[in-house]
């Protein structure tokens, strides 16, 4: 693939079963000049973990919203685990779960981004990589991002069989007393290195971030608490593959104050 020098967003919210269905998957209803489709999200920090790659690596991509909790017959056909994102890439099985598709994305042009690569080529680093994406991708996700985007975002959205309601307070306090935590290796982690992994911006960053800007847009990161994770994650969020993310917002929930600065 070449890599153009924007990223498109292609929004929408299709709804496909039966034979509309079978000819998605088989690619035909992708739109010209958008090869990737991303099932997705705005507030998962999964989903924005794969739409800070894609930003970094300049691809076209397609978003279609998905309320995994509404658990569609049409998505479950492509992820059974009824989880976003999920990534389409034209004439291949549909790509599940925020790691695999990194994975495959460096598996397919890793090779071709030279220095911009995300997955560095050594044993070790590529080790140090995956470790830390792990690290966001799974326990800061289930200790702190998931709980609060569930509670104060999802709940908003899901009728009561299928868990909505009222959020929680005794877990979005637990919650956030996990990130301040977790803030604080991320600053242990940028006070001893140059980002996150090593020497430069690799998957483990884009993890970190991902899941630190949905919850900051809640205002629930006490970056008063750490110089040092301050001042990286300002790196990060300058970048021009943050810019869509910065653009989200959600009715009737403001961002915090934080959220859209660059210098906050």
């Amino acid at each position: 693939m070449k890599f153009p020098n924007r990223i498109r967003l292609c929004h929408g919210n299709v709804k496909i079963g039966g034979a509309a269905f079978e000819r998605f998957v088989k690619g035909y209803d992708i739109p010209k000049g958008c090869m990737l489709t991303l099932y997705h999200h705005a507030f998962c920090p999964h989903s924005r973990f794969v739409r800070l790659v894609a930003g970094e690596y300049g691809f076209d991509l397609r978003l279609v919203e998905e309320r995994g909790w509404e658990r569609r017959e049409a998505f479950l056909a492509l992820n059974p685990a009824g989880t976003t994102p999920v990534l389409i890439d034209e004439g291949r099985p549909a790509i599940p779960g925020a790691a695999i598709i990194a994975e495959y994305i460096d598996e397919t042009h890793g090779a071709e981004t030279g220095e911009r690569r995300l997955l560095p080529t050594t044993i070790g680093e590529r080790i140090e990589v995956r470790r830390l994406m792990a690290w966001f991708n799974d326990k800061f996700f289930e200790e702190a991002s998931n709980p609060l985007v569930t509670e104060r975002i999802y709940k908003r959205f899901m009728g009561e069989r299928n868990g909505g309601g009222a959020p929680l307070a005794d877990v979005i306090r637990a919650a956030k007393t996990n990130v301040r935590y977790h803030l604080a290796y991320i600053g242990w982690l940028a006070r001893t290195r140059n980002f996150l992994a090593g020497d430069r911006l690799t998957y483990a960053d884009l993890a970190a971030a991902a899941h630190l800007s949905a919850i900051d847009y809640l205002g629930d990161v006490p970056w008063n608490e750490d110089d040092a994770a301050k001042a990286w994650y300002a790196r990060v969020k300058s970048r021009p593959s943050f810019r869509p993310l910065l653009s989200e917002w959600l009715a009737g929930v403001p961002a915090s104050r934080t959220y859209v600065d660059l210098d906050f």
